[in-house]
């Protein structure tokens, strides 16, 4: 059993004992249940922004503690004073040391849209993530079968919820991509071997039909990255550990996003001056 069937095993006995902890009834309750979604697709396509998803992450299986001391509320915040597009937060705590208090706090603290970033295998987790206040959920082809990812998006959606399906090779896009869908992501990471490789983001792009908002995961460290993915046909980018990894992630954001932009102008300039 690899790394990502042993977190889904581990999944499905946890969502059940939280169905027993919070009944629909109780989620269906909650203040943020009711509140109008913000569109992470429309955050994402807005030329203003960034199209920088940045990332609340306290450890990995891959690299274990990543950040044990910063602060929800003031990295968040700071992500989108630096510019972020949107927010993802981890809300597997076994994994990933997330919680669902870590989203709630968040969506306190921005404005805005918020990815519920954990395995998702069943609809309960949905409705939770309408409850904490999370815009958006992650669906993982190599963990649901492309029937599963259907069913989970059409229930996602009919909440008022984005959905964001995240693939790792042409197999599981060409498998697991259906009607409907958001946004989808190629995942840098392997979740099988945890090899990075940012060739399978340029490998996909085209090959991901152009309905959806096309989005670069993991292993991003440099602003250089971003512009020549954009080239490619990227729309925004998710970026969590290269932030959290410092004492100060929403600096070290503030810092990325403004060298990008800069890079951005620049290339932008250079084009115009090459058609004149």
């Amino acid at each position: 059993m690899n790394t990502l069937e042993k977190i889904i095993a581990d999944k499905y006995v946890e969502v059940e004992a939280r169905k027993q902890q919070r009944p629909v009834a109780e989620l269906e309750k909650s203040s943020a249940f009711s509140r109008a979604t913000l569109s992470l697709k429309s955050f994402l396509l807005d030329p203003t922004k960034s199209g920088i998803i940045t990332e609340f992450k306290r450890k990995s299986p891959s690299k274990g503690l990543i950040n044990g001391t910063s602060s929800v509320a003031e990295v968040t915040k700071g992500y989108e004073q630096a510019g972020a597009s949107a927010l993802s937060v981890l809300t597997d705590l076994h994994y990933f040391g997330g919680t669902t208090e870590d989203l709630e706090l968040a969506r306190k603290q921005v404005a805005i849209p918020i990815l519920r970033k954990d395995f998702v295998v069943d609809e309960y987790q949905i409705l939770e993530a309408k409850s904490m206040g999370a815009d958006c959920i992650l669906l993982i082809a190599a963990a649901l079968t492309p029937e599963k990812v259907q069913s989970l998006a059409a229930f996602a959606q009919n909440l008022g919820l984005e959905v964001l399906l995240e693939v790792h090779n042409l197999e599981e896009l060409e498998q697991s991509f259906c009607e409907p869908l958001d946004v989808v992501g190629v995942n840098n990471r392997n979740l099988k071997t945890f090899e990075v490789s940012l060739d399978t983001s340029l490998e996909l792009v085209d090959r991901i039909p152009n309905q959806v908002v096309k989005i670069s995961e993991s292993g991003i460290s440099n602003p250089a990255t971003l512009v020549a993915f954009r080239k490619a046909g990227f729309h925004g980018f998710l970026i969590g550990e290269n932030f959290m990894k410092t004492s100060s992630p929403e600096q070290a954001a503030m810092d990325f996003i403004l060298e990008f932009r800069r890079l951005m102008e620049e290339q932008t300039s250079g084009l115009a001056g090459h058609g004149n």
